[in-house]
């Protein structure tokens, strides 16, 4: 699996070259870091936690904002939009290789309008029901979707690997159950844990606080492996051979920033990606850092955006 090749070859990576020069007085005021997505789902969770270090390591404030809306074209269209100075930047996701599949009139390039500059992590997602829900495994949770059709309901957010990972379920486990797209994961995730809707496959960042505290239960992990978090936990793949889900997050700056510039952040976001009380919480959330170099990150994404349309195809959903 690619993620898994980027994964083993980034733990190896080193600093990229220190002979490259370093841009002079940059930064030289506070930096945005745009989060195309609203407050609550993995994205800002991994922007919130990385922004004390952040501060720390670039000397200046990281003002974090979300721009949520249109699957996260808006707040992604207005950073490539933004001048190429390093002060605007974008906490890139998975619906970035997915929403070239899902729009016909996108305005903007997801590779030739941005400049990568880190893979930063990989997520493990969890297929969580409302404990009001009689199942406690997936064949369970199978079985009773299969005895009303039509009426078990999952919230996620529209255009996600989270989203497509329902509809794989439902073509794998031949289940009639309606997939409600939310504008954010986080406004998802609050209805599921209302009980308006039963069901949501979704980070195990986001879920785990509600996990533990018996707000919701998980039924089974959405990777290939189980987690190191919960162990105990089986994947759906065990149940539905074959089922595997997960997402990604990644920086990307404006087409045309600086290499310079680019050494800059890399390296002030790798510094706190490998910083060992930060790996061990996010780790602890489910999140794999990764840390890439731009390179891994540019041929990631064009390794991404096929595989995404090849499985919006099958699902059948049409493009807007």
């Amino acid at each position: 699996m690619q993620l898994t090749r980027i994964l083993i070859a980034a733990g190896a990576l080193l600093a990229l070259s220190a002979g490259q020069a370093i841009a002079q007085g940059y930064p030289a005021k506070p930096l945005r870091l745009v989060v195309p997505a609203a407050p609550g789902g993995g994205t800002d969770i991994l922007a919130r936690s990385l922004s004390p270090k952040l501060v720390e390591l670039l000397g200046q404030q990281l003002i974090i904002e979300n721009r949520a809306g249109g699957n996260t074209n808006i707040g992604t269209e207005f950073v490539a939009r933004a001048a190429p100075d390093g002060y605007t930047l974008l906490m890139a996701s998975t619906p970035h290789a997915i929403n070239p599949s899902l729009f016909t009139r996108l305005t903007f390039d997801p590779v030739r309008d941005f400049t990568p500059v880190s893979l930063l992590a990989a997520t493990q997602t969890v297929f969580v029901v409302h404990p009001s829900l009689p199942v406690k495994t997936i064949r369970e949770f199978i079985t009773l979707a299969k005895a009303r059709p039509g009426q078990l309901t999952a919230g996620t957010s529209a255009g996600t690997s989270q989203q497509l990972a329902v509809e794989l379920f439902k073509t794998m486990a031949a289940v009639d159950v309606v997939n409600v797209p939310y504008k954010g994961a986080g406004a998802a995730l609050t209805d599921v844990l209302a009980g308006h809707v039963q069901f949501q496959v979704n980070t195990l960042a986001a879920t785990l606080p509600h996990i533990q505290s018996g707000r919701l239960r998980a039924l089974a992990m959405c990777g290939a492996q189980r987690s190191a978090v919960m162990p105990n936990l089986p994947t759906v793949g065990e149940t539905l051979k074959g089922f595997e889900s997960a997402g990604w997050y990644g920086l990307l700056g404006p087409a045309g920033l600086p290499r310079d510039i680019v050494t800059r952040l890399h390296g002030a976001f790798r510094s706190a990606l490998t910083d060992p009380a930060i790996r061990e919480r996010l780790t602890s959330q489910g999140v794999d850092v990764i840390a890439s170099s731009p390179e891994e990150l540019g041929a990631y994404l064009a390794w991404e955006i096929p595989k995404w349309a090849a499985v919006v195809k099958a699902a059948g959903m049409k493009p807007q």
